[in-house]
């Protein structure tokens, strides 16, 4: 079944025929392009050299098929597709709204970027290694939580984006990574068993696992605030945002971040930081606002506090770090305490704002990621204390990441300040003053570390203890494919975070049309049951 049928749909009826068209197919399409493609990546594994192109290829495909399922979905409506004939609740769903559709377009937006980038900078051994496989595998799990309609469905698809991940990071097997895996495998498996014990809580409480069944029968008839419902159903919602929390490295929980994320190559944190703890506050986000949202009323002094610490937390750990990946790592964790900020106020214009920033975030923190690549590439160092004079290496390397640190700071004109500037707002105009005073000061906090990486390794003349000046520090010099493919990925993002700033209509647009179909679900779980809700 694909999109809202005009009439009334008997839930009791097990069995449905209904007429799909090609163009039905995409709402499945972001999660079958990827796995085709790391199935044809696999059948090739004797012709390596061919996967950097067959991987820009398969996430040109994804890019289209998101881009035309989002455009399906603003003009229509949420759209849904049940599997194997089996009516909701008993089959699996894809159900499509405009935040799925935005932050899967988004997602696939930045997997392309990777992929140009991984095509001059994948070496011979990785690719044996199976990177693009894993990749291919990793975006099927991300594309597959953004898009599916059913609970369990969504830890389905957490387990193969992290079985993916352990195998991109681990990728090479040096003692780092793999000390890195361990600690980012652990806590994610004690996320992913805390997901699994509240999702058989809430299918022995409710008897489905179908969102749109789960929303339909919490709010029920009756008394939604009665005793029966308020103390399993709450356990369940503080179990939900325990494990989210964990897999978004919300405070406390969030140290595996940058205990792990410095350790693969370049490219896969990039991947990493731009997608994997976006997933967590989606599911946040969809589980809490929309499911869950009684609860979250309840929840949201909590949320609040843990938001303001996650805040303080990243920034003060990114001026305490020297090493460029971990003040980057430190910088993610901040981000997700901004985007819990506006979980917390809960209002149209808070989760409006949530949607600005993750869709900032997921671009900019992949871009600081490669740009860090490139300049590791160029400096043989990721080190502060250690590098310099890279201006003079790269004049253009250098205002890229300039115009990144604006963005990550907040700073106009770039896609930042309006993330920010929409929460902001939202927490004043909620009375949560101190919260949006946290929100600024982490902007402070982060100007200043992020600006004191682009002195340290572009503005001075060389390393530490040694003399100013850029003939007094030979940097290597950047073979011609790199440059180019690395230059091209990057200069992309850096541009994308421009048009954004300088031209935001469309996404605030967007972002609100997303938050109130997260807000007022109606539409969504009349395109699963059929007819208005």
């Amino acid at each position: 079944m694909a999109g809202a049928s005009s009439g009334h749909v008997d839930p009791t009826g097990i069995l449905v025929e209904a007429n799909l068209h090609l163009a039905d197919y995409i709402i499945v399409a972001p999660v079958v392009v990827p796995v085709l493609f790391g199935a044809l990546l696999l059948m090739l594994r004797g012709k390596t050299r061919w996967h950097g192109q067959i991987a820009i290829l398969a996430m040109a495909l994804l890019a289209l098929s998101t881009g035309l399922l989002l455009q399906r979905v603003s003009a229509e409506g949420p759209v849904t597709m049940t599997m194997g004939r089996w009516l909701p609740p008993f089959g699996i769903s894809f159900s499509v709204d405009i935040a799925g559709a935005l932050l899967a377009f988004v997602s696939s937006l930045i997997a392309l970027t990777g992929a140009v980038y991984a095509a001059s900078t994948t070496t011979t051994l990785e690719r044996r290694y199976g990177f693009y496989p894993f990749f291919m595998l990793m975006m099927a799990g991300v594309s597959g939580a953004f898009l599916t309609g059913d609970i369990f469905n969504l830890y389905v698809w957490f387990e193969v984006l992290l079985i993916s991940s352990f195998g991109m990071i681990v990728l090479g097997s040096e003692q780092r990574q793999l000390d890195g895996t361990m600690k980012y495998a652990f806590l994610n498996l004690v996320a992913t068993t805390l997901f699994l014990i509240a999702t058989g809580l809430l299918y022995g409480l409710l008897g489905t696992l179908n969102m749109a069944d789960i929303w339909q029968k919490l709010n029920a008839s009756g008394d939604p605030g009665s005793a029966a419902r308020a103390g399993p159903v709450t356990t369940i919602a503080i179990l939900y945002l325990l494990a989210f929390s964990m897999k978004a490295a919300a405070f406390p929980l969030n140290f595996w971040l940058p205990a792990s994320y410095h350790t693969p190559k370049f490219l896969v944190s990039a991947l990493f930081a731009g997608l994997l703890t976006k997933v967590g506050v989606y599911s946040l986000l969809r589980v809490l606002l929309m499911l869950f949202a009684q609860e979250r009323l309840v929840l949201a002094d909590t949320i609040a506090w843990v938001a303001a610490f996650t805040m303080l937390a990243g920034v003060f750990g990114a001026l305490a770090q020297s090493e460029i990946r971990r003040i980057l790592g430190y910088l993610v964790i901040s981000g997700i305490g901004t985007m819990m900020a506006g979980l917390a106020v809960g209002s149209l214009t808070a989760i409006t704002g949530l949607m600005v920033y993750a869709v900032h975030s997921m671009i900019v923190m992949t871009a600081l990621y490669l740009a860090a690549g490139i300049m590791a590439r160029l400096s043989q160092t990721s080190s502060l204390s250690a590098s310099g004079g890279l201006y003079a290496a790269s004049p253009w390397l250098a205002a890229a990441f300039l115009i990144l640190a604006f963005s990550v700071s907040g700073l106009p004109p770039t896609s930042g300040f309006w993330g920010k500037f929409v929460l902001v707002r939202a927490s004043v105009e909620s009375g949560a003053w101190w919260l949006a005073f946290v929100i600024l000061l982490s902007g402070l906090l982060t100007t200043i570390a992020i600006f004191r990486v682009w002195i340290f390794a572009f503005w001075r003349g060389g390393p530490q203890d040694t003399p100013d000046g850029a003939e007094a520090w030979k940097v290597e010099p950047l073979e011609k494919a790199y440059r180019q493919g690395a230059f091209l990925a990057l200069g992309a993002l850096v541009l994308l975070t421009l048009a954004i700033g300088l031209m935001p209509e469309a996404l605030l647009s967007t972002s609100a049309d997303a938050a109130r179909g997260l807000l007022y679900p109606g539409d969504y779980i009349g395109s699963v049951f059929g007819g208005g809700q």
